[in-house]
């Protein structure tokens, strides 16, 4: 795994160039390190931010070598990088945070829900699926709708179908690819509220755990998060429990998004763990007394975490989603900037497409509500790739 050197601490490596290497890189420079990035195109987000980059595949192995050699300490903005790859660069004597082992247990998805469950951590039923038949087999001992999924590289809904009879599976297995893709079911869960928890933990185990945060999705891409989720205390206390375990279970170093179902009948089941910073803890940038990524850097730094305790009452974050294929020129952004209490974040990509996250708008308020009108009416003045009512 490596081990680093508090002195020598000076350069932190991301694999990834997009929005969350660019915040993670903001952090790291507040704390006066300095950042050296892969990206896979010199117009990625955080390119712009990185004292060093370097252009390539994140399954590149000279390039990843040539990332490792330029900085301290190894840190992931997605998990889409082969972790033999990563436990190469450890044996070399390289510091990867979090671990190879640790994504090796969670880019799989089917890997991670064996591997939660294992440890007695609330998750959904889930099988195999090697086929149709096996599938369909698996329904009928459920008795109810599937939720077919990719088993790695899939997020926002991309990679996943519902299912609720035999020729819906079958039409399922052909969309997701079946004959060519490792697939696996999972038990549809009828949930009152989805909920997300942020996790920080340092390589030294120290723990910050941040406020349960509601989030709203639409067509499987979250459009809207509030904190603190509208649950009663004791549920609250659950769900940051399991998702703290969840996160030490698989060996979890830096800050990582936990995302949970809460069933009608009270039942909190964990969903997925991301092994990095995640969107649904944007919010921590303004609401928090340390952010996800301060608390990242901290973490795979071996400094001590920053408090995650939230700044006011409560705050919501909208994201900010393409319209349709276009430029990544917001519209309306004069407009958006004039309401009192919205920050806005523009990730500055180029090219904006239906759905793609372009930005997003966080408000701080006496309560979730009013704290996600003033987001709303932010974001709602801001378009990227459509005409709008008028132009920044």
């Amino acid at each position: 795994m490596g081990k680093v050197k508090i002195g020598a601490l000076k350069t932190l490596g991301i694999l990834g160039g997009g929005q969350l290497a660019a915040m993670m890189s903001e952090a790291a420079k507040r704390l006066g390190f300095k950042v050296v990035i892969l990206a896979q195109s010199p117009d990625s987000p955080a390119v712009k931010l990185a004292d060093q980059f370097f252009l390539g595949s994140l399954n590149d192995r000279a390039a990843l070598s040539s990332l490792a050699d330029a900085c301290d300490v190894l840190t992931l903005e997605n998990e889409f990088v082969d972790s033999q790859l990563l436990a190469d660069l450890e044996r070399s004597g390289h510091c990867v945070r979090p671990s190879s082992s640790c994504l090796s247990l969670i880019q799989d998805k089917f890997f991670q829900k064996r591997e939660l469950s294992r440890q007695g951590i609330p998750v959904p039923r889930f099988a195999e699926a090697s086929s149709v038949e096996e599938i369909i087999s698996t329904a009928k001992k459920w008795g109810g709708a599937v939720m077919i999924k990719k088993r790695r590289n899939a997020y926002d809904g991309r990679g996943n179908a519902v299912a609720r009879s035999e020729e819906e599976i079958k039409s399922a297995w052909e969309f997701l690819k079946g004959d060519a893709e490792s697939l696996y079911a999972e038990e549809f869960c009828l949930f009152e509220k989805e909920l997300a928890v942020i996790v920080s933990v340092s390589q030294n185990k120290e723990a910050a755990v941040y406020p349960v945060a509601e989030t709203i999705q639409e067509n499987h891409v979250c459009r809207a998060v509030l904190v603190p989720a509208s649950i009663d205390e004791p549920t609250a206390v659950r769900a940051s429990e399991i998702a703290l375990k969840a996160v030490e279970g698989i060996g979890g170093v830096g800050s990582m998004g936990v995302e949970l179902f809460l069933r009608k009948d009270g039942e909190i089941l964990v969903n997925e763990i991301s092994p990095r910073v995640h969107n649904s803890g944007h919010y921590t940038i303004e609401a928090c007394e340390s952010s996800q990524f301060d608390n990242h850097v901290r973490a795979v730094f071996d400094l001590p975490l920053g408090s995650a305790a939230l700044k006011e009452k409560a705050a919501a974050m909208v994201n900010l989603l393409g319209i349709e294929k276009g430029d990544g020129i917001p519209k309306g952004l004069d407009e958006a900037r004039a309401v009192s209490g919205a920050s806005v974040h523009l990730y500055g990509k180029k090219e904006s497409f239906p759905g793609r996250k372009m930005g997003h708008v966080t408000a701080l308020g006496p309560n979730p509500a009013e704290a996600l009108k003033t987001a709303q009416k932010a974001a709602a003045a801001i378009q990227f790739g459509a005409p709008s009512r008028r132009s920044s």
